[in-house]
């Protein structure tokens, strides 16, 4: 745990202590059976089971493993690669079902990463995909991004990719100098997608990459176009994307009704400096 976690609890520094982690104020976490550890508390969620359901989980897993966003996801390695120290602590805030994640620790084997999300089906995952491919240099636990379990100035990089950004939370545990390298997508992405549900699609709004305590490094655009070929693989792009809950019946039976799809996909990898 390289002593960066914290007890969300009092704050207190955490320990390892047979199948738990331990403060001195004996706030005890137990590791799951999968190997993540849950540092989200109560009164820190906003439903029963927040972040993405099984279903959104379930289709970003087959979705991503088919490949479709390897382009970015060797970007993104690189890029990571390129400006990571030697030993880095990196802290992955939203790794949702660990397919950044793991590659990310595979690509960086000398480093700690941390991957955690506010998603339980989503950690849970990630710590089995995580065994299932023998990552052994990272821990994920679930919290909520807003609430990071984890000291002050502890990490030399912190990765977000479609994640909610948290500004203040980002700069307090990243050390001075260190860096953020967080992904969005860009105005055209998923454009085609878009056509074939809606009759006026509208491009995605980008906004300044500008963000206060941080300092534009480097900037990389990503893009690509991919021919989805099957009903199935359209419908988990789409529960993976924010309009899938904001769709009307009329714009999935659309969709239900097509077998191949081609559409552009684009990614802004922005590289920052905390000032």
């Amino acid at each position: 745990m390289q002593h960066t976690h914290i007890c969300p609890k009092c704050g207190g520094s955490l320990s390892l202590n047979g199948n738990s982690y331990l403060c001195e104020n004996r706030h005890t976490y137990d590791i799951a059976r999968s190997g993540y550890v849950n540092f989200l508390l109560s009164d820190q969620m906003n439903s029963k089971l927040p972040g993405d359901n099984k279903l959104m989980v379930n289709a970003r897993k087959s979705f991503l493993s088919k490949g479709y966003y390897s382009k970015l996801m060797e970007n993104f390695c690189d890029t990571v690669k390129k400006h990571a120290p030697h030993n880095a602590v990196i802290l992955d805030a939203g790794c949702g079902e660990g397919y950044y994640t793991v590659n990310m620790a595979k690509a960086v084997a000398d480093s700690f990463i941390m991957g955690t999300d506010i998603s339980k089906t989503a950690v849970d995952a990630a710590a089995k995909r995580s065994r299932a491919e023998g990552v052994k240099n990272l821990l994920f636990s679930v919290s909520s991004v807003f609430r990071l379990p984890v000291k002050n100035g502890s990490c030399d990089m912190l990765t977000t990719l479609f994640a909610p950004y948290c500004g203040e939370e980002f700069l307090r545990v990243l050390k001075d100098g260190g860096i953020m390298v967080m992904v969005i997508p860009s105005e055209r992405h998923l454009i085609q997608l878009k056509q074939a549900v809606y009759d006026n699609p509208y491009l995605n709004e980008v906004k300044d990459f500008q963000l206060e305590g941080f300092r534009l490094k480097e900037h990389i655009s990503v893009n690509d176009e991919i021919c989805l070929d099957s009903t199935e693989d359209i419908l988990n792009l789409f529960s993976m994307t924010p309009y899938y809950y904001k769709t009307g019946e009329d714009g999935h039976k659309k969709l239900s009704q097509l077998n191949e799809l081609k559409t552009e996909i684009g990614f802004e990898i922005l590289v920052y400096t905390k000032k």
